[in-house]
């Protein structure tokens, strides 16, 4: 009995996340299916995030009014905690928001009693910093997974400018590498970053889809190519900027799924051959997805270290995909020939692919191959098994 209960010890884990189910998004899936995958592996798994608030910046109908939730689930519980939601542009009212979990996660380790190992989901990089700083106090094994890179991606995007909070964030980010025992990323472009700062253990560990995948559906004649993007409505996205700047023909549509910033703008457009469903749970919206010819991937530009995990969920519903954002994944679209690449921010070149697709062209990347293609090269348990072996020799 004692040697079963050391076992079971070594197989605890701790993930802290911003982001987690019932919240949608590629952070939340990933996590989520972590979690799933961990706890079938025999670990005893505590997952601890915010309330849900994301992506409104209003915590959840059904958790309003607590101060914090657990759930026991089958891979082990989930610790919600207080937080001061907002999803405000303003980067200092957002501030205050991952301050407040901060000071959440700070009382959590306090008053808690905590696995030896922790799974750090980087970013926002405030919660990231709180956390590293609190698992070096307490002596854990720090994993930390690194997803985008946080000032950069910001200062990229146009969202923060270079001074004094810039610098600030930047130096948080390199004490996250420093004091992590592994550092998981998810593209080869995070690793080579994280490799500019640090001499660390690293393990590339993309957002592979868990789901099986599904029996393509057979097509119904039709003269319309309907094309499809599901996700996030943000600026990163740019898909705003698509419904304005594209003219869709009579023969070709643009169907959108989402919420965020950008939705209820995109909401109120009123231009032909685009529309607006909003928001669906994951399980609906893959039975919806099928029905679609091309699924859509932009970023506004060029993103060092972003690779959408659309990428990998799309193609194994069988979409072929439409990929304007440059970098890594496209490289990773056109090497495993999962649909086509339009140059980043080009929209003269994305309304010409739009003018001139067809069900012919269509033909070049049929759902089937493009679904055969992904399963075998986006292997989540391959991959997840890989990791296990890596985390266990910290």
């Amino acid at each position: 009995m004692k040697i079963n209960h050391n076992q079971s010890v070594l197989k605890e884990i701790l993930l802290i996340t911003n982001y987690f189910p019932p919240e949608k998004g590629a952070a939340s899936n990933r996590m989520s299916s972590l979690a799933e995958a961990l706890g079938k592996d025999g670990f005893e798994v505590t997952v601890v995030c915010p309330l849900p608030n994301y992506p409104t910046g209003n915590v959840f109908q059904e958790y309003r009014g607590k101060i914090s939730t657990t759930e026991n689930t089958s891979f082990g519980k989930i610790k919600r905690l207080w937080i001061w939601p907002s999803n405000s542009a303003n980067k200092f009212v957002r501030l205050l928001s991952m301050i407040s979990f901060s000071l959440s996660l700070i009382l959590f380790f306090i008053f808690s009693k905590t696995p030896k190992k922790i799974f750090i989901q980087y970013s926002p990089v405030f919660v990231c910093f709180t956390a590293v700083y609190l698992g070096k106090v307490f002596s854990k094994k720090i994993i930390l997974n690194v997803s985008d890179l946080w000032p950069l991606a910001g200062l990229e995007m146009g969202i923060l400018k270079k001074g004094p909070y810039y610098s600030l964030l930047q130096k948080m980010e390199i004490f996250c590498y420093r004091n992590a025992d592994l550092i998981v990323g998810q593209s080869e472009e995070i690793l080579q970053h994280v490799s500019n700062y640090v001499e660390k253990p690293t393990f590339l560990y993309r957002n592979f889809p868990a789901f099986s995948p599904p029996k393509i559906q057979e097509a119904q004649p039709s003269k319309e190519i309907k094309i499809v993007y599901a996700g996030l409505l943000g600026v990163a996205q740019g898909i705003f900027e698509i419904c304005q700047q594209i003219s869709f023909p009579r023969n070709v549509s643009l169907h959108i799924y989402g919420a965020g910033p950008e939705a209820e703008k995109i909401g109120n457009l009123n231009k032909p051959h685009i529309y607006f469903y909003g928001e669906l749970d994951r399980t609906q919206l893959h039975t919806e997805l099928q029905k679609y010819d091309i699924a859509i991937i932009p970023l506004i530009k060029r993103i060092y270290g972003s690779v959408p995990s659309k990428i990998f969920e799309y193609t194994r519903l069988g979409l072929p995909v439409l990929y304007f954002g440059g970098g890594e994944g496209e490289n990773i679209v056109k090497n495993k020939e999962l649909g086509w690449a339009v140059p980043v921010n080009d929209h003269s070149a994305l309304q010409e692919f739009i003018n001139t697709v067809s069900k012919e062209e269509l033909r070049r990347f049929p759902k089937e191959q493009v679904q055969r293609n992904s399963v075998y090269a986006f292997n989540f348990r391959k991959q997840f098994e890989g990791f296990i072996a890596r985390m266990e020799r910290i």
